[in-house]
């Protein structure tokens, strides 16, 4: 009987757990230790952004990230309604008004040529979600914003090692932030971090990560709210461990992608899109590998046969828009974002994880091209 082919399995055989020993050898395990310094710094010069605050989550860090931009009750901010659901979770949290774009077809990610359209007096900021592989218009995003005197976002949780243009995603917005979920290409289990170059918008993130202390205040004395989202040493040491590692992650991750290219080729026969392997402004880093099916009963069936032979798939985003979380309070929901709508109903993305063998690679295509056989 084959073994299960999971749909994400990192790759942790570098120094992680060297540095994991050095945390409990020392006692330095909660959010205070060198390591939480060490990986802020680290990741942020990586991405070239001056300051890094490392918090708990990709979600924490988004909530930190709008609180410490000053989003709040009326502000309408522009983003993708194809996305996981934090993004607009923490707008709605900060009384601001989520307001959503349709997608590209091809990049699969938010179409910045509608943007503009979108913009009233109301909207305070733009929020990217770079998709799966492939980045969002920066240049637009960057142009609009300055025209309009509007903040950036940068939701590049997705994105680590992938550029724009030859910069790195993650260095574009007023704020920028990451994810470091098991499934990242670098992980830390669970884990975010806040990027910024300015140092009062970094101070605040980090005011706002632990409970909204003051610094020149007595300790338990609270002007602001704020949140326990802090990392912990043992999350960061893994994190630099990782980051060690990240250019051969990245030319793995592509090598993958390549070589399902390349076998998977023959469903475009039966209808399937395949990921966009290039654009003129970067090449597919390909975090997930996504297949979009040419309808929503053929993209069950593919998945009930892989699942059937114990390989793992995950379905594409579910839009913001159609949530039913949102039906009472989100006038977004009367409009029409035909190409995210099919996105989110035909899309599914199979195993992709840096862990993944070769073995279980050939696995997944064989069983694939045995389907359509």
């Amino acid at each position: 009987m084959s073994l299960p082919v999971p749909v994400n399995t990192p790759l942790l055989n570098g120094k992680e757990k060297k540095y994991l020993n050095e945390c409990v050898d020392t006692g330095w395990i909660s959010s205070e230790g060198t390591f939480i310094t060490r990986f802020e710094s680290e990741f942020s010069n990586y991405c070239g952004r001056g300051h890094g605050i490392a918090v708990s989550s990709g979600s924490a860090a988004l909530d930190i990230a709008v609180k410490a931009l000053g989003i709040s009750i009326g502000d309408e901010v522009i983003m993708p309604t194809f996305t996981i659901i934090s993004p607009a979770l923490s707008v709605i949290k900060a009384g601001g008004i989520p307001v959503y774009i349709d997608n590209e077809p091809d990049s699969w990610n938010m179409d910045t040529a509608l943007i503009e359209a979108k913009i009233t007096t109301k909207t305070r900021a733009i929020l990217v979600v770079h998709i799966y592989g492939l980045p969002t218009r920066m240049d637009i995003v960057i142009a609009l914003a300055q025209k309009y005197d509007l903040l950036v976002i940068e939701d590049a949780a997705e994105m680590h090692g992938q550029t724009f243009d030859g910069k790195m995603c993650g260095s574009f917005g007023d704020v920028s932030i990451f994810s470091f979920y098991a499934n990242k290409n670098i992980t830390t289990g669970e884990g975010g971090m806040v990027l910024c170059d300015d140092a009062d918008i970094a101070r605040r993130c980090k005011k706002f990560r632990n409970l909204a202390f003051e610094v020149d205040k007595p300790r338990f004395v609270h002007y602001e709210s704020g949140w326990n989202y802090r990392m912990t040493n043992l999350q960061a040491a893994m994190g630099v461990a990782q980051l060690e590692q990240i250019d051969q992650f990245i030319a793995r991750k592509r090598l993958m992608g390549a070589y399902y290219q390349h076998e998977l080729s023959f469903l475009t026969k039966y209808g399937y899109q395949l990921p966009l392997q290039k654009t003129t402004y970067a090449d597919n880093i390909y975090w997930v590998f996504g297949l979009m099916a040419p309808n929503e009963s053929e993209k069950e069936k593919l998945v009930a046969y892989l699942n059937s032979n114990k390989i793992g798939t995950r379905p594409f985003f579910w839009c913001m828009h159609e949530q039913p979380l949102f039906a009472e309070t989100n006038s977004s929901t009367k409009d029409s974002y035909p190409i995210s709508e099919r996105q989110a109903r035909c899309g599914f993305y199979i195993p992709s994880g840096l862990g993944l063998t070769t073995g279980q690679m050939t696995t997944v295509v064989k069983v694939i091209q045995k389907m359509y056989a």
